[in-house]
């Protein structure tokens, strides 16, 4: 196969992380007798120090022209100062709504190998942890009107959250269709005592259960579904839910797994063009220390093989490569236990390229 991907590094730890991932795509490429080549393009702060804008027409374009999107992390508290629209993370809203990236895939899966990093209690993991969430992520409270005005109390802020029926099936197909290939459970998270947008998602959800028979359905709070991920994160196979819902479970389910620089990330839309990010931020403050986990991006990197180039054999052997560094006993700071090796962000790209 030859593919084109646009490459987007990004701001603070972005180009370290990025750099091990393509280290590990060429690593395939090699084995598997592939040939992936790369445009680089801006987006986030990086951006806008260069032409004064966080997403360039330029990267949407080349975005538009790959085969697939893969992307480092974007924003920083230098650019924390600006307003909404023109801080760096309007990139990833633009980037998503651009390539009409409505389903975002975020599997949770604890190593065995990094059980001691878990925070919960053995009780709770015994047994592995497998889970994934589906987040609808073009729409809801980051999509939705917003502004400022004057209220009761003086000037206050507010963002509009609203879901459609078809924005609700839509992304809930995503997650039915991914339990038939798992478990065969899926949970919808919701705020239905409370929130009328949740209740239109509730209804649609459940039609769309109906056909669905061999699936498993429930419906879940988010409050609830935020204490059951720390109490029995076992029950869950597929979770779906909204924008924000997602955004916020999804870091609080890498935390189980022993570090959210572990979490990888797939956005899909209708065809195969996706965009693959770890979950974690930019982390400026140890950018340039060689103290970055690049384990989440190259596992975003097996992901894109996965879904966007249709490559099943090459994700695998990424992920199997990972699973056997840890195996290993190689760690990065946020993963490091006791009687484990050390080792920094470019030594743990090259062990993973090498298991390749």
């Amino acid at each position: 196969m030859k593919a084109h991907l646009a490459v987007i590094p990004g701001d603070g730890i972005g180009p370290e992380i990025i750099a091990e991932a393509l280290k590990v795509l060429q690593a395939v490429a090699r084995r598997y007798g592939h040939t992936f080549d790369y445009t680089q393009a801006l987006a986030g702060g990086c951006a806008i120090d260069a032409v004064g804008e966080p997403l360039p027409e330029a990267t949407v374009k080349a975005c538009k022209a790959s085969d697939s999107v893969l992307l480092g992390a974007v924003g920083g508290p230098k650019w924390d100062g600006l307003p909404g629209d023109k801080r760096p993370e309007r990139a990833l809203l633009g980037l998503r709504s651009a390539l009409g990236l409505f389903a975002n895939l975020r599997p949770a899966l604890l190593y065995e190998a990094l059980s001691d990093a878990c925070p919960l209690k053995p009780a709770y993991t015994r047994g592995g942890l497998d889970l994934v969430i589906v987040r609808e992520l073009i729409g809801g409270i980051y999509f939705g009107e917003r502004g400022r005005r004057t209220g009761r109390f003086g000037e206050e802020g507010y963002d509009t959250m609203a879901y459609s029926a078809f924005e609700a099936e839509r992304i809930g197909r995503v997650a039915f269709e991914m339990a038939r290939k798992r478990r065969k459970k899926v949970t919808s998270v919701d705020k239905a005592n409370v929130l009328e947008n949740s209740r239109v998602w509730r209804a649609a959800m459940h039609k769309l259960a109906e056909a669905y028979p061999d699936v498993e359905y429930e419906d879940m709070f988010v409050d609830n579904a935020a204490m059951q991920l720390v109490r029995n994160p076992r029950q869950f196979d597929v979770l779906v839910t909204g924008n924000m819902f997602g955004d916020i479970l999804s870091d609080e389910a890498s935390m189980i797994t022993g570090s959210i620089g572990m979490l990888p990330s797939a956005s899909l839309g209708e065809g195969t063009l996706g965009m693959y990010e770890p979950i974690h931020g930019s982390a400026p403050d140890i950018a340039g220390q060689g103290k970055a986990n690049p384990l989440a991006t190259i596992l975003s990197a097996a992901m894109l093989l996965r879904y966007s180039l249709g490559l099943a054999d090459e994700a695998a052997a990424v992920e199997g490569a990972v699973q056997a560094v840890l195996e290993q006993g190689l760690r990065t700071p946020d993963i490091m236990s006791e009687g484990c090796t050390p080792v920094n962000t470019r030594q743990m790209g090259d062990a993973v390229a090498a298991r390749i």
